[in-house]
């Protein structure tokens, strides 16, 4: 048997209403890296998740209106490099309108595969390839191919939930 009640009509959700609803959402922090033939740049982003692992792949939203978006659409690698506790300062430093110089000035880096600059002391980092990009509403969204790891930093996680950060504490894989 079939339902025949009518269905409700759908109320466009309020942009502010969305944005609430996705500040509960937790997720990690991360500094997005480039380096390149366009530049060398860098920006905080949480909106990073898993695709596949065969073959290892991430995504990363870039609105297409950041200082940045120029500089990673021409070069086309990247890092993800997954922020730990008492990293805060570095997120929010890469977060705002601070000069690229003085962003990278602020910590130690090394040279990934790729040529993107690799956070010395991240949890982890995925050092990439961008494979495809899709553009949604105001952002792109960037497939990227994971060719290195790095990472496995002994401290606790850091998060960004209901607009501010936390801590995610380490606990051991064997327990």
């Amino acid at each position: 048997m079939h339902d025949t009640s009518p269905r409700p009509v759908p109320v466009p959700v309020e942009k502010q209403a969305f944005r609430d609803a996705m500040a509960r959402l937790a997720a990690a922090v991360n500094i997005i890296t480039t380096d390149g033939p366009a530049g060398r740049a860098g920006f905080t982003a949480s909106a990073v998740c898993s695709v596949t692992d065969a073959p290892p792949t991430l995504l990363v939203c870039l609105n297409r209106q950041a200082s940045v978006w120029p500089t990673f659409e021409a070069n086309r690698v990247l890092c993800v490099n997954t922020l730990a506790a008492g990293q805060e300062a570095l997120s929010t430093l890469f977060g705002g309108k601070t000069p690229m110089v003085d962003r990278f000035a602020a910590a130690d880096w090394q040279q990934g595969t790729t040529g993107a600059p690799i956070l010395r002391d991240a949890v982890a980092a995925f050092d990439c390839r961008v494979s495809e990009v899709v553009s949604v509403g105001t952002h792109d969204i960037l497939f990227c191919q994971v060719l290195a790891l790095t990472g496995d930093v002994p401290r606790h996680g850091l998060i960004w939930f209901n607009r501010g950060y936390h801590h995610v504490p380490r606990l051991d894989a064997r327990s």
